[in-house]
């Protein structure tokens, strides 16, 4: 894989990643900082990691977009509550690939080692397993509870989970090392190593979420929300509680950290 890197490869990767993160903003699925670092990011992942990690960033791009634009209408009441929407922007693109390509660039150091490859699927299989969760997880007709007491709290609160979510979850993680597994021997190590750290990363952004995101306060709406410093409705929102730096893009990095060291390190092992 990385062995077969050349100037010529670098240009056709940087050429297809122009022409996704251009469609993606065409299709609104990326703002225009968004577009940028996923063009990079693309170009970097396609060049130096192949066609095996190319399939698998797509993979996790065009699934996570369509499911994010899915169900619109049932998901319109969620906008006052979370602080961004479907259109991806630079952070929310860092967030869930930034690890992933720190991953692939190690690579080129380590060679014959499995573990850049598989915690690249790790991590991107995190982020889709939460993608997947958040996206239907809202669909489920039972109220979320937080993973961390039980509690039930309102859809779309941060750390609320519920079967159809983890279900989903799980789905979104496999299909990660599902079609990472056609690129490798060790087709069922892949798939069970990612699908593994897929479910972790996205455990612990729900543990996040619930215990230590930072959660704002609408005075004028009476309701919790993510959004700061403005509420939806134009109001100053105020910290209710949790961590203020630990916005929602850095629990999903978290997210896609610990989903790409339990599988890399699960190949070493295994």
């Amino acid at each position: 894989m990385w062995s077969e890197l050349s100037l010529a490869r670098l240009g056709l990767a940087f050429a297809l990643s122009f022409l996704v993160a251009g469609a993606g903003w065409r299709l609104k699925a990326l703002s225009a900082s968004g577009a940028v670092s996923a063009f990079l990011m693309g170009g970097i992942v396609f060049g130096v990691g192949g066609w095996g990690a190319a399939a698998v960033l797509l993979t996790f791009f065009v699934t996570s977009s369509l499911l994010s634009r899915a169900f619109a209408l049932r998901k319109q009441d969620l906008n006052r509550v979370v602080l961004k929407g479907s259109q991806r922007d630079v952070w929310q693109v860092l967030a869930n690939g930034g690890f992933g390509t720190l991953c692939i660039l190690t690579g080129m150091v380590f060679p014959h080692s499995p573990f850049p490859f598989l915690a690249f699927c790790g991590s991107l299989a995190a982020a889709n397993a939460d993608t997947w969760a958040t996206e239907l997880g809202v669909l489920s007709t039972q109220p979320p509870r937080l993973l961390i007491n039980g509690r039930r709290v309102p859809r779309g609160a941060s750390g609320g989970v519920t079967w159809l979510g983890l279900f989903a979850s799980l789905l979104g993680a496999m299909l990660i090392g599902g079609v990472a597994a056609f690129f490798v021997r060790e087709a069922w190590l892949t798939i069970l190593a990612a699908s593994l750290g897929g479910m972790l990363g996205s455990l612990l952004d729900s543990v996040l979420g619930a215990g230590w995101q930072a959660v704002y306060f609408c005075p004028r709406c009476q309701m919790e929300t993510e959004r700061h410093p403005l509420h939806s409705c134009g109001e100053a929102t105020h910290l209710q509680r949790g961590i203020a730096w630990l916005n929602n893009d850095m629990v999903n990095f978290a997210c896609t950290v610990l989903g790409g060291f339990v599988a890399g390190v699960f190949g070493l092992f295994y």
